[in-house]
């Protein structure tokens, strides 16, 4: 029997496939290749962790699968859809119909509360349900902490309610930059908890790390270097995210 190319994506929904991508900034001498003949593809329900050192191209792949950039070649698809070659106003509705971001840096507003930071996603997208917001804070154990400014958070609540607010409009992708990377281990090992099970519902997850501990709790490990993939894992037993420690 045949491994499935994991370059190739049937269910377009929470999936994504790139097919020679290239990415360079600058010209001549001063040039960056950021990423050369990049191949990749995740189907939905996957939770693949992109390892490599600073520099490898990690970023520049999550900001091309996101649409937050565009490739100068090769072929952008996903969520079923060619984004390649589009203008930046055709990727920034992309991205808010489809993309769910996470980063390192929360990127609350300090004068709303957790509840209001997450509300604020609707009145900007137009997509998501108010209604489901206490749920969607509760998920995230933040019931009791709806009402709290960011400032009377702590760093790993401020986290979870940023994964509320890329939730809230049920993207078809989650990705996330570096999340636990300001976080102690316990709350790290929440906030990875939340992105397993958002893949275990049928998401498709792609976290950026440098950190090769937490590369365990992962379906598939992507490694680059030097703005390549050098190598593309199955991972036979991922871990509970509340095991990792580093």
């Amino acid at each position: 029997m045949n491994e499935p190319d994991p370059t190739k994506v049937d269910d377009p929904r929470g999936g994504f496939t790139l097919s020679g991508v290239n990415k360079t900034y600058g010209t001549g001498e001063a040039a960056v290749h950021a990423l050369i003949d990049v191949d990749l593809g995740i189907r939905p329900g996957e939770l693949v962790v992109v390892l490599g050192a600073s520099g490898s191209g990690k970023t520049t792949l999550l900001n091309v699968i996101g649409g937050i950039e565009g490739a100068d070649n090769g072929s952008v698809i996903v969520a079923g859809q060619q984004i390649s070659g589009r203008p930046p106003s055709a990727l920034g509705e992309f991205r808010r119909d489809h993309i769910g971001f996470v980063f390192q840096f929360f990127n609350l507003i300090p004068t709303l509360t957790a509840r209001e930071n997450v509300e604020v996603i609707v009145e900007l997208t137009g997509r998501g349900d108010r209604r489901q917001i206490p749920e969607l804070l509760a998920a995230v154990g933040l019931a009791d902490r709806a009402d709290h400014f960011p400032a009377q958070l702590s760093g790993g609540q401020q986290q979870r309610v940023s994964i509320a607010r890329a939730l809230e409009t049920d993207p078809d992708l989650l990705l996330a930059d570096e999340p636990t990377g300001a976080l102690d281990v316990a709350t790290g090992q929440g906030v990875l908890a939340l992105l397993q099970q958002t893949s275990r519902a049928g998401r498709g997850v792609v976290m950026v790390t440098h950190n090769e501990v937490v590369a365990g709790i992962a379906d598939r490990v992507i490694r680059m270097r030097d703005g390549r993939v050098v190598s593309d894992e199955v991972v036979a037993n991922p871990v509970a995210a509340t095991t990792i420690q580093w």
